[in-house]
């Protein structure tokens, strides 16, 4: 359990909730002035509920159902056959993790009191949380427009007592799982189960929680690109903040700066800071400021995206009790979300692709100014040594690339063109996520090569800033002195990088 309880009051959700909640098991408690928020926004529902006004969602059919009229003795009805109907998602099921993510959005947007729903609701998603139980989401079927519809009729199902949950490692039916933990389904009344699927909780929830990872990547990625500059015994000039200063793009003198940081001391640098004959080092090497700097600008940008909508009310229609109004809008659109997603995957594809190049450059052991073998090969021929890694390198670049194609650019219309423009933003967030996996192993990669190519450079050290990331390498990989199976010192790195090891 991660420390205090969240308390849901309103206010903006930060991705460390998130990932504290999904991740951490960290309770999670519905506050006062939320509740009374809440009660606010169900007696304006219930007002419009019977009376003659055509309201969508709350006394109307949904999509482009929504000029049928329902009787008031059917609204409990046609809320419970909207959850049903809409379940129709295929394919593996979401992590826990992002499912716990997604109750937590969902929960967090509820408790801002615009969707007019009872406190009873948000508490039996929160009761979910705090006992453990985690609804069974298939991972397709949203095309992140009207909201995340199918996934999230499949958390709403175990909400009613139906569907499947996984609570202590076993699956079970929604009913029992809610029985084991002492808490009882619910009938949901006018616009409930609207409001639980009519929003961007599953892409926002796959996205909040890779951007926890990219963060730590950026930091790994910055420590390997400083180890790299010495394991190929680069020079420090490109560097120097003169020449980003005239450049006025923030994350490459930010790159910059801890670049230097990291290497500041170098013995390698000095030794061979004179007689070099080398004019200028590979672009791998010397944009690395520009690139990765590019990299973390387009991080930024992306996390500012999440970081509003995990603010938002994303559900339609929206209750505003002040003036005792319900509105119809599309703040259930994923595109925000969905252009961001693509930008991540892109900008990954280039924090990816300049390690896997230095990663080449420094197996080729073409550079006569470096004292390294080639492959890093402890006896070249008899031993192949980490020759395959840069294949597997390049082959999730390879996979990035491909994951980088755009998904928010297509449109298919749907509910018989009621819904004729959709974001697609649940695709780009299963191929940022994709990308922030295959990123994480390249980086892994890196350090491993870094690692070993510093053997090479000794009895010189590097900077404080290196010789600390390479001793953080050491303590779960040894140094290479015959071939083996580079497949778990990778996983072991990778697993350094999710941990925030390098941060």
């Amino acid at each position: 359990m991660a420390g205090e309880p969240l308390v849901l009051d309103g206010k903006t959700l930060s991705l460390d909730d998130v990932d504290d909640v999904a991740r951490h098991g960290r309770p999670v408690h519905l506050g006062d002035a939320a509740r009374a928020g809440l009660e606010r926004s169900r007696a304006v529902v219930e007002a419009a509920s019977g009376g003659a006004v055509a309201v969508y969602g709350v006394n109307t059919g949904f999509g482009s159902l929504a000029n049928r009229p329902i009787k008031a003795d059917r609204l409990r009805q046609v809320q419970r056959n909207l959850i049903r109907s809409h379940a129709a998602g295929v394919g593996a099921a979401l992590p826990e993790e992002v499912v716990r993510a997604m109750l937590v959005i969902l929960a967090g947007s509820l408790a801002r009191g615009r969707s007019g729903v009872r406190s009873q609701l948000v508490e039996l998603i929160l009761g979910l949380l705090n006992h453990g139980i985690t609804p069974v989401v298939p991972s397709r079927g949203s095309v992140g427009a009207s909201g995340d519809l199918a996934p999230l009729a499949h958390v709403a199902l175990v909400l009613i007592g139906e569907g499947e949950a996984v609570i202590g490692g076993r699956t079970m039916p929604g009913a029992e799982a809610l029985a084991t933990a002492g808490l009882d389904s619910m009938v949901l009344e006018a616009k409930e189960g609207l409001a639980l699927i009519n929003g961007t909780h599953m892409m926002c929830a796959i996205g909040a929680l890779a951007l926890c990872d990219v963060r730590r990547l950026g930091d790994a990625a910055i420590a390997a690109a400083a180890m790299a500059i010495d394991a190929c015994r680069a020079t420090d000039e490109f560097l120097d903040d003169r020449l980003h200063a005239v450049r006025p793009q923030p994350g490459q003198r930010r790159v910059a700066e801890a670049l230097r940081r990291q290497l500041a001391g170098s013995q390698i640098i000095e030794d061979h800071k004179t007689g070099d004959p080398r004019v200028q080092d590979p672009y791998s090497l010397r944009a690395a400021p520009q690139v990765l700097g590019a990299v973390l600008d387009a991080i930024d940008s992306v996390q500012l995206v999440f970081e509003r909508e995990l603010g938002a009310v994303t559900d339609n229609p929206l209750v505003f009790a002040e003036q005792g109004d319900v509105l119809s809008g599309g703040n259930f659109h994923g595109m925000p979300l969905a252009i961001a997603l693509d930008h991540l995957a892109i900008a990954l594809c280039h924090l990816a692709g300049i390690a896997e190049r230095r990663v080449n450059w420094l197996l080729t052991a073409s550079d006569g100014e470096n004292p390294v073998n080639i492959h890093l090969s402890p006896q070249p021929g008899l031993h192949s040594g980490l020759m395959i890694v840069q294949y597997t390198a390049a082959a999730c670049c390879n996979e990035m690339q491909t994951l980088a194609v755009p998904a928010s650019v297509a449109n298919i219309s749907t509910s018989a063109g009621m819904e004729d423009y959709n974001s697609m933003g649940a695709t780009s967030a299963h191929q940022a996520r994709a990308a922030v996996d295959l990123a994480i192993q390249v980086v892994a990669i890196e350090l491993l090569v870094m690692a070993e190519a510093m053997e090479y450079q000794r009895p010189l050290r590097s900077g404080e800033g290196v010789e600390r990331t390479y001793q953080r390498v050491r303590a779960v990989v040894e140094r290479l002195t015959a071939d083996r199976p580079p497949s778990p010192d990778i996983a072991a790195i990778a697993e350094l990088i999710r941990a925030g090891a390098f941060t």
